[in-house]
C-alpha cells in the first residue's frame, strides 16, 4: 500500500495546522512511514490525528502533538537528546531524524526491543536505548534537549539538570484533565526559564508516587 499521500495530507491537513512551518520537521513527517511503528490493530488509522494505545496503559501522542514538541525544541543536527519514554519509537525516529543523536529510555523492556526493530527497519542508526526507569535515574551526561513523553503533576527541577547551557526541556505537567505544555530553558548562568506554550493531556509516568526530589 502506497502510504504517501495519506503522509501528505496528515502532514498538510494536521502538522501544519497547528502552526509548525519548519520546513525539515514537515520533511520528516513526510518521509517517515508511522504506520511502521503503530501496532498492527491500529494500522488503519495510523494517520489520524488521535492518540493509538499501546501496551501497559501507554499511548502513541498525536502526531499534532509531535509536531509541536518538535518545533518547540528546534533541534539542530549537531544536538544530543534524551527522550524519556521510548514508547512505540515513532517520536524517537522523528528526533533522531532532527538532532545528532538519541538516547533513549523506557521502563519496558518490551518496548525498548520492539522499537529497536522498527527504528532499525526504518534505517535509523543515530539512537541508543536504555530500559530505565526514569523516575529513579537518569543516564549519565549532558544534553541538548530532553523530551518527557508522559506527563507529570508538576515540574520537577531533577528533570532539567542533566541539560547544557541553552539545553531545552519539553515536559507536560499539572493535573488530568487539563495539564500544561511546557519548555524549560537553562540560561547561561545555569538558571531555568519556563515557557507554557498550550494545553494537552496524555498519560502520567510510571512510577509517579516515588518522591518528588525539587521542583521549581
Amino acid at each position: 500500500m502506497n502510504t504517501e499521500p495519506i503522509r501528505h495530507q496528515m502532514v498538510m491537513q494536521q502538522i501544519r495546522t497547528w502552526d509548525v512551518f519548519d520546513a525539515n520537521i514537515l520533511r520528516t513527517f513526510d518521509d517517515l512511514p508511522r504506520e511502521q511503528f503503530v501496532p498492527a490493530e491500529f494500522v488503519d488509522v495510523a494517520y489520524a490525528d488521535t492518540e493509538i494505545p499501546l501496551p501497559h496503559g501507554q499511548c502513541m501522542l498525536r502526531p499534532s502533538i509531535v509536531g509541536k514538541i518538535l518545533q518547540a525544541l528546534v533541534l539542530q543536527s549537531h544536538e544530543s537528546v534524551l527522550e524519556i519514554g521510548t514508547g512505540s519509537g515513532y517520536l524517537t525516529a522523528c528526533i533522531a531524524r532532527l538532532a545528532g543523536s538519541v538516547t533513549s529510555i523506557d521502563i519496558f523492556e518490551d518496548f525498548i526491543n520492539s522499537a529497536g526493530r522498527k527504528l532499525q527497519d526504518a534505517g535509523v542508526v543515530n539512537v541508543t536505548l536504555e530500559c530505565m526507569d526514569g523516575m529513579a535515574e537518569l543516564p549519565d551526561g549532558e544534553f541538548d534537549a530532553i523530551v518527557m513523553t508522559s506527563a507529570v503533576p508538576e515540574l520537577n527541577q531533577a528533570y532539567a539538570e542533566p541539560l547544557k547551557p541553552g539545553g531545552r526541556l519539553f515536559v507536560v505537567a499539572g493535573p488530568a484533565p487539563v495539564r500544561t505544555a511546557m519548555l524549560v530553558t537553562r540560561a547561561a548562568d545555569g538558571q531555568f526559564e519556563v515557557d507554557e506554550l498550550f494545553e494537552t493531556d496524555i498519560p502520567e509516568l510510571i512510577n509517579l508516587e516515588q518522591e518528588t526530589i525539587f521542583s521549581f
